[in-house]
């Protein structure tokens, strides 16, 4: 594939207007249903944001107010502090890309992606040659004459991120552009869209609900839930230190242990660990740990059991049922899980840090 360079006229260029976005107070509903409840979120210049949360919890509501698709009840939209609430979508300076590519099937890949460059009447040797530019920078640059029926989902959705590019917009706008898409090459697309994003420094926000896509791709990811903001941070802050238990379940997999607190303690698995974050205001609560934090060791007196292995390449994934019934995940390196096959006597325990604590959920 033939690509732009850091040090390319296409790349100074997009650095120098890499724009900020910001999301103030923003609500919206449809009818008795809350998209958006108060969201605040900003986007720095330049950077890839994922917003990240399941069906229903405003994230592509807050894409297309950016877009100019949609507009609030309330709150603001500003881009570089100028309020663009009112500004009609075509003015937003914004370019976006669909779930469903949206290519225009009587229309070549090349004139597909020249279109909004022909509507602001741009002369057809310059447009064609900055549509040729872009096929060329997305790996199609022989496919210019192809029409969309005659290319692949991945080569459709390409055509319509160079189309998005080809205005030099200040904002892109990635609206679940590879749900549509097979695992293999929905791997290979996002690879290749966050190597564009970086190449061409454009600030990027990206909605998605797969969270191995959110956590691999962007530099923040914001998790929402209900129209909310439950948290916005890099990806290893996100998986590591989550802010909530929603989001702590929602990022990564997550066992439940029932605990008890103690002030700013917790006692789970016969150990006392002090507590992370907000506490819930009952005494019972649950431990939520990560399964490659949870230690299993042989042990015929120990009282847990496994109930099932996963093989994971390197690792092996544990099931291991406690006394009380409870089933806990665990990770160990495969040459350690080999002897701790199904029915397994072990003994269960956690390092010793601080763990997030939740209200039971039984």
């Amino acid at each position: 594939m033939t690509t732009t360079t850091a040090g390319t006229p296409e790349k100074a260029a997009a650095t120098d207007q890499a724009a900020t976005v910001e999301f103030r107070a923003l609500r919206r509903a449809f009818g008795t249903s809350v998209a958006l409840d108060g969201l605040d979120l900003t986007v720095r210049p330049g950077e890839l944001l994922a917003l990240l949360g399941p069906s229903g919890c405003g994230k592509t509501t807050a894409l297309r107010m950016l877009a100019g698709f949609e507009q609030p009840d309330a709150g603001e939209v500003l881009v570089d502090g100028r309020d663009v609430t009112q500004v009609p979508a075509h003015r937003r300076d914004a370019g976006m890309v669909f779930q469903s590519y949206s290519l225009f099937p009587h229309l070549t890949a090349l004139d597909n992606v020249a279109f909004g460059l022909r509507m602001r009447r741009v002369r057809t040797p310059e447009r064609r040659s900055r549509a040729a530019e872009l096929l060329e920078l997305v790996g199609l640059g022989d496919k210019g004459d192809r029409f969309p029926h005659q290319l692949s989902g991945g080569q459709q959705q390409r055509v319509a991120l160079a189309r998005a590019l080809a205005l030099r917009p200040r904002v892109l706008l990635l609206d679940e552009p590879l749900s549509a898409l097979d695992a293999k090459v929905r791997l290979t697309l996002r690879e290749e869209i966050r190597r564009l994003q970086q190449e061409l420094g454009i600030t990027t926000l990206f909605v998605t609900h797969d969270q191995e896509e959110a956590l691999s791709m962007a530099d923040r990811v914001a998790v929402m839930r209900a129209g909310r903001l439950e948290q916005c941070a890099v990806p290893a802050e996100l998986y590591g230190r989550p802010a909530t238990a929603f989001v702590a379940e929602f990022v990564g997999t997550m066992s439940r242990i029932p605990g008890r607190l103690h002030g700013t303690s917790v006692e789970v698995l016969g150990q006392r660990l002090p507590s992370d974050g907000e506490v819930p205001a009952t005494a019972e609560v649950d431990v939520l740990v990560r399964p490659e934090a949870v230690r299993v060791a042989a042990d015929a007196q120990g009282g847990a059991r496994v109930v099932a292995t996963a093989f994971l390449g390197a690792a092996t994934r544990l099931t291991v049922r406690l006394a009380d019934g409870t089933d806990v995940k665990a990770d160990l390196p495969t040459h350690e899980a080999a002897p701790l096959a199904a029915g397994a006597a072990v003994r269960v325990s956690l390092p010793d840090r601080p763990v997030l604590v939740a209200a039971r959920t039984r």
